[in-house]
């Protein structure tokens, strides 16, 4: 920057120092009108972010309500001891039933005789099916020289955990191959057969040629068989869908001939879990709605949107959304206060549905009384679109902008004010020079006259 000297030409004024002033006391104004309307549209953009903030965490509350209200839950209860446990869901229906497991699914296990650690077993192919389907068959090579575990590891790699698992148990006879079916019933029995090789795999098929030993059935195949009221059902597996219309049995064990009881009943755990969600986060805009406009009688000092109408027409919404069943809210476990904040008594819900199992579904469903009409208030005013609190926040964030730009204007307009008052008394300092260069000179002359 230039030395102030540089514009002390003939006055010794500071022009600078005199030039910066000027311009400060001409922006001073306009910068603090700027300033001043830019924090208070800050301050609400702050607040309207809060506000929406709130209201979208209590349409998310009510749409959790809705649906766990219209998708009701069940829970099966079953007698001590029963042998199956069972799970219901939303499309069940609420029934007793008496349940008989009279088998459970098994998996079929195939044992070899006893080899030595070091025995060769054999080679070839060995053929392991299972189930009805062509694709239900695994062809294994078995190289030469393998033993009792090399066997295990080829058939593990080649079924990859389908149809079959292989493992090799060491007893005190020797070492088994021991064969698992990977899925339970008839349908998951294997058989093995071996072909080429040295013929030693023989050992190892299933059921066993004519005059062949192979391996023994230590555990065969078994459906599972269930009664329920009577009426029979098989079952490779022992997880049973559909039986009992929504609800999965899963059998655990055998208990033929003595029947245990299942009842299926509604399962209000959720929704009186989501009406408290509900009950909290319409409470929580109630309190921002109130903060963000309250006005302190003994500071005198506002909020950033006291006396806001968008704020007093929220408020009013929220508050006609409840105010219209307040008894069928209070017969429910929620009641409003007189700040109009809103409680939930868990003990009364439980009260009213027993006495009325639709009776949250009135209120809260998507069709009911309260969730419909503050579901559509709730999305007039969050719509991206046109929501009330999104064209606001458009609205402040164009203001916020037009500030920024007028800042910079009056920048561009300080620096061109800065230039004229510099030209200015630059020009000032040039003629006040060239009159004191006369000065100097008259003053010579009329010295030198008279000194004549």
């Amino acid at each position: 920057m230039a030395s102030s000297s540089l514009y002390q030409i003939g006055s010794g004024l500071d022009i600078p120092t005199l030039v910066a002033n000027l311009v400060a006391a001409d922006r001073k104004p306009e910068e603090n009108r700027i300033n001043k309307a830019g924090t208070a549209a800050s301050s609400q953009l702050s607040a309207i972010s809060t506000i929406k903030s709130g209201m979208a965490n209590l349409q998310t509350a009510l749409k959790t309500l809705t649906t766990s209200i219209d998708n009701q839950a069940y829970k099966a209860t079953v007698g001590e001891g029963a042998g199956f446990n069972a799970t219901a869901t939303s499309s069940a229906t609420a029934g007793s039933y008496n349940v008989e497991v009279v088998n459970i699914a098994e998996r079929q296990k195939l044992t070899s005789g006893a080899y030595a650690s070091d025995k060769v077993v054999g080679n070839g192919t060995l053929t392991v099916k299972f189930g009805d389907g062509a694709e239900d068959s695994l062809d294994v090579t078995i190289a030469e020289g393998s033993k009792l575990s090399d066997v295990a590891a080829a058939i593990n790699k080649a079924a990859g955990g389908k149809g079959v698992t292989a493992s090799v148990v060491t007893a005190n006879d020797g070492q088994h191959l021991v064969l698992t079916a990977a899925d339970t019933g008839l349908a998951g029995a294997m058989t093995l057969t071996a072909s080429g090789g040295d013929g030693g795999l023989s050992a190892l098929t299933y059921p066993a040629a004519d005059g062949t030993t192979g391996l023994t059935q230590t555990v065969a195949a078994k459906d599972a068989l269930v009664r329920v009221d009577g009426f029979e059902r098989t079952s490779s597996s022992n997880s049973v869908a559909d039986l009992i219309p929504g609800v999965v049995l899963n059998l655990t064990k055998a208990n033929e001939g003595t029947p245990y009881s299942l009842s299926i009943g509604k399962d209000n755990t959720s929704i009186k879990t989501n009406i408290s969600a509900f009950v909290s986060a319409y409470n929580a805009v109630v309190t921002v709605l109130k903060s963000s406009s309250a006005y302190n009688a003994d500071t005198q000092k506002a909020s950033a949107l006291t006396g806001d109408a968008m704020v007093r027409g929220l408020q009013t919404q929220l508050r006609s959304q409840v105010s219209g069943s307040v008894s069928q809210l209070k017969a429910l476990g929620v009641s409003i206060g007189t700040d109009g904040s809103l409680s939930f008594d868990g003990t009364k819900f439980d009260t009213a549905v027993a006495s009325d199992p639709s009776a949250a579904q009135k209120l809260f469903g998507s069709d009911g009384t309260v969730g419909k009409g503050l579901n559509s208030m709730l999305d007039s005013n969050l719509n991206s679109t046109n929501g009330s609190i999104t064209l606001r926040t458009n609205s402040l964030n164009a203001q916020i902008k037009d500030l920024e730009e007028q800042l910079d204007d009056l920048d561009k307009r300080m620096d061109e004010a800065t230039t004229r008052y510099t030209a200015k008394f630059t020009a000032m300092d040039t003629i006040v020079a060239r009159m004191q260069t006369t000065s100097d000179y008259l003053t010579q002359q009329l010295a030198s006259s008279s000194s004549s």
